[in-house]
C-alpha cells in the first residue's frame, strides 16, 4: 500500500544506485532461501502465482485521494507465502508497474524495500500472534495493519534521506506533507487489514493447507 509514486529523476543517481544495491542484497537472500534452504513445491508456486496476479491487479486501482492511493496485498502475500517468495513477488509487481508507468524505473529498488518491509513485518506479526493463540482474523488483520505502517515509515525515511530533486522545501515541510500521505494511507490500510483478515479466515476454513495448517474443518472427525 505504501509506494513511492515519483518519476525518474526525482532522486539523484547516487541514491537510486544505493537503494538498488540494498534491494539486490535483500533479493539475493530471498533467492538463496528459496533455492538452498527451503525449496518450494508445486503448491507454493501456484499460490505465489495467484498472489502475483492479484497484487498487480489491485495495485493498479487508484483511489483519488491525496494524489492517488491504493491497496497492494503485500501483507496477504507475506502471510500466504512468507518473506522470501514474497520478496520475489513484490519485485515482479514493481517491475510490471513501472513498465506501465506506475512509478519510475529508478524507483524499483526503493519501492522493493518498502514492500519487502510490509511483507516481512506482516508475516512476522502473524506468526508471533499465532504463538499466543490469537484467532485467524486477528492475526491477519493486525499483521496487515502493522506491516503497512512499517512500509509507510520506510517510504518516508527513504524519501527524506534521498531528497527530491527540483523541490525547494525544508525537510520539515517535506515531512509534514508525507505525514498527511501516511495518514491517508493508514486509513486505506484499515480497510485492507479487514479485507485481509476475512480472506485469510476464509482460506483457513476451506484450504488450511495454503497456510500450512491442519486439515480443513469440514473434514475433521467430530468427537
Amino acid at each position: 500500500m505504501a509506494h513511492i509514486h515519483l518519476e525518474d529523476g526525482a532522486f539523484s543517481i547516487q541514491w537510486i544506485i544505493i537503494w538498488f544495491i540494498i534491494a539486490i542484497v535483500v533479493l539475493a537472500l530471498c533467492v538463496f532461501w528459496v533455492t538452498r534452504i527451503k525449496k518450494i513445491d508445486n503448491r507454493t508456486i501456484t499460490v505465489a502465482a495467484m498472489c502475483t496476479a492479484a497484487s498487480f491487479a489491485i495495485f493498479q486501482v487508484n483511489l483519488p485521494l491525496f494524489g492517488g492511493v491504493h491497496m497492494n496485498l503485500t501483507s496477504l502475500t507475506g502471510i500466504l507465502v512468507g518473506p522470501a517468495i514474497g520478496g520475489i513477488i513484490v519485485l515482479i509487481v514493481n517491475i510490471l508497474s513501472a513498465a506501465i508507468g506506475h512509478g519510475g524505473w529508478g524507483m524499483i529498488g526503493a519501492n522493493f524495500l518498502v514492500n519487502m518491509a510490509e511483507v516481512t513485518t506482516a508475516y512476522g506479526v502473524y506468526k508471533a500472534m499465532e504463538k499466543i493463540g490469537a484467532d485467524t482474523f486477528s492475526k491477519a488483520a493486525v499483521g496487515t495493519l502493522v506491516g503497512l505502517f512499517v512500509g509507510n515509515v520506510i517510504m518516508v525515511a527513504i524519501i527524506l534521506i534521498s531528497g527530491i530533486q527540483g523541490v525547494n522545501q525544508t525537510m520539515t515541510d517535506t515531512l509534514y506533507g508525507l505525514s498527511l500521505l501516511v495518514a491517508v494511507n493508514m486509513g486505506v490500510a484499515i480497510i485492507e487489514s479487514v479485507v485481509t483478515g476475512y480472506v485469510v479466515s476464509y482460506i483457513q476454513r476451506v484450504r488450511p493447507d495454503m497456510l500450512q495448517e491442519v486439515a480443513p474443518v469440514a473434514t475433521t472427525t467430530k468427537q
